[in-house]
């Protein structure tokens, strides 16, 4: 199992990563607040600026503190090292 640092701890499976995308846009900001709603969102950003959204297969989504462009580093670094 590959997992990848988001910032302050916080640490995900990359197997469950489907993508990562920048909350600034009204569809991810409507996303982010259904499954708030719902009860599927995971707000690891310490209470931080929201600045990655990162989107599970199981349907939860996890805001991050941290870049996208960050995380994916982080994500690329881990593949590679393997």
């Amino acid at each position: 199992m590959k997992l990848i640092n988001i910032g302050f701890g916080n640490i995900i499976s990359a197997n469950r990563l489907i993508s990562i995308v920048s909350p600034d846009s009204a569809p991810i900001k409507r996303m982010i607040q259904e499954a708030k709603d719902s009860k599927m969102a995971v707000d690891a950003t310490l209470g931080r600026k929201t600045r990655a959204v990162l989107i599970m297969d199981s349907g939860h989504i996890i805001l991050s503190a941290v870049q996208p462009e960050t995380v994916a580093a982080r994500l690329d670094k881990d593949i590679i090292e393997e």
